[in-house]
């Protein structure tokens, strides 16, 4: 009897064992299917119908290459690695990547020195995110939600190297940032048009969108994404680009909104260049400390070289507008080639209001800026919401005039004011059209007209009835147009 049991209990074992076995392709050149694997190592991979589950480690051999061409569901046990040196393909129209157990996360993907990543609507949740060594990286028009940490720990998607093209997804609700890059890697990501909200669930004390040092010569873009902060989340910001290794910052941070973080944007360390343009930064104040927080935009070094050139922004309503610190410099506006066309709104704390605080000693070039949204102020007034010389004489001047509020007209104020809600859309918005638009045009990201329909003045209904996704709204009368993004969920 005791060798009967004891026999079981062996049998019992090795089958389960049997259920975690590791596979590495055998690096012979060939491009293998989950299918093929699942065949290959019946014990790694099992198959029923479309779903699969991933149960060992998985290593895709440097001469290999894995393609998910077709609809399915991969489900991964707890702890498991997909590691890639070869080449890694994602292409069908909905493939998921999640966890086994939703409680029991999977360690997540690691994509090695030379491997070779494309990966199209994919949502990826549950897992401890995608670590991006290679250079060669595309993620498009995909989900990733509840990630945790895991083989990723900076973020979502962690980037070490190139130009890696993050386009056209949603990032939500993860434990960590949604993109991010070393401190002491070049990286000139392009992180174009995408949905990023509530993320760094643990709240530590960084950005939804944490990047690092730039290549020398190729330019960090961060371009058309929608971020908004969990009120819950403190210690969240919404973009840094920091350099604290004495590499190089070169970016463009343009046509984004942000909004709800602890704070917009910030770039911080020598050797910087940057543009920030059109951005709406609004109601960044979680924190409500305005001794370690809450600018709109928040510029910061010990030592130059430093340049930021900003024109055509929106800051309103954060604890401070724009701050200046230490060796920083920023041109809003000149009268050579920056049109300045920043507006300012209600950015304040402690009952006073900080459109742009100079704690540098360094004159600040600022004309032709809206200073007071909605009225035509004194220079008197423009003098009150900034802070420079004129109130600590150890600090430099900000020249400020020509100042344009008011003179904006129609147009600023439209922009500035102008909004349809709800965003997110389900399948109608609602707008008071106040400035007499004539017409609504509705654009898909690549550029492609969808509809188009004229309208009146007053309250408006406009039905949606589009598939999930980002879209852009053009209202226009004869002499102005306005674009806002809208996100059909």
């Amino acid at each position: 009897m005791k060798k009967f049991i004891l026999s079981s209990y062996f049998v019992l074992f090795v089958f389960a064992f049997s259920f975690a076995q590791d596979y590495t392709t055998p690096n012979t050149g060939v491009t293998w299917t989950l299918d093929d694997i699942a065949a290959a190592s019946p014990t790694t991979i099992t198959v029923s119908g479309t779903d699969y589950s991933l149960l060992g480690n998985l290593t895709i051999a440097e001469n290999d290459a894995i393609i998910i061409d077709t609809d399915l569901t991969l489900s991964i046990d707890a702890d498991l690695r997909v590691t890639v040196f070869g080449t890694f393909t994602v292409d069908s129209d909905a493939v998921t990547i999640t966890a086994l157990d939703e409680a029991a996360p999977y360690d997540g993907f690691r994509f090695e020195e030379n491997a070779v990543v494309n990966i199209q609507n994919a949502t990826i949740k549950y897992g401890g995110g995608l670590k991006v060594i290679n250079e060669d990286f595309t993620l498009n028009n995909s989900t990733l939600t509840n990630n945790v940490s895991g083989v990723s720990t900076g973020s979502v998607v962690s980037l070490s190297r190139g130009k890696p093209q993050i386009t056209n997804n949603t990032f939500t609700f993860n434990e960590t940032p949604a993109v991010s890059s070393a401190a002491n890697r070049q990286v000139s990501a392009f992180i174009y048009n995408n949905y990023i909200e509530g993320n760094n669930k643990s709240n530590s004390n960084r950005p939804q969108i944490n990047m690092g040092t730039t290549m020398a010569t190729d330019t960090l873009i961060i371009r058309r994404n929608t971020i908004i902060g969990d009120p819950a989340m403190t210690r969240v910001g919404g973009i840094a680009v920091s350099n604290f290794t004495g590499g190089n910052i070169l970016a463009a941070i343009d046509d984004n909104i942000i909004t709800g973080n602890r704070y917009g944007i910030t770039v911080v360390g020598a050797n910087a260049f940057a543009y920030i343009r059109n951005n709406v930064i609004e109601d960044n104040d979680t924190e409500g400390n305005p001794a370690i927080g809450g600018s709109g935009i928040s510029l910061n070094a010990s030592s130059g070289p430093y340049e930021v050139i900003a024109n055509k922004n929106e800051i309103r309503r954060n604890l401070w507008g724009i701050t200046v610190i230490g060796e920083a410099s920023i041109n809003l506006g000149d009268d050579v080639d920056n049109p300045g066309e920043n507006i300012f709104s209600e950015n304040g704390n402690n009952n006073e209001i900080y459109a742009l605080y100079n704690n540098t000693a360094h004159t600040i070039s600022a004309k032709h800026n809206c200073w007071i949204e909605g009225q035509e102020s004194t220079a008197d007034e423009v003098e009150d919401v900034i802070f420079h010389i004129v109130d600590d004489s150890t600090l430099g001047e900000v020249v400020f005039d020509p100042f344009l509020c008011g003179v904006l007209g129609v147009d600023g104020n439209t922009a500035a004011n102008f909004n349809f809600y709800p965003n997110p859309v389900n399948n109608e918005i609602n707008f008071n059209n106040i400035f007499s638009f004539e017409k609504v045009e509705i654009y898909g990201i690549q550029g492609e007209l969808i509809s188009s329909e004229n309208i009146s003045e007053g309250q408006q209904i406009l039905p949606i009835n589009l598939p999930s996704g980002v879209y852009f709204m053009n209202f226009s009368t004869e002499t102005q147009t306005v674009t806002k993004k809208m996100i059909v969920e």
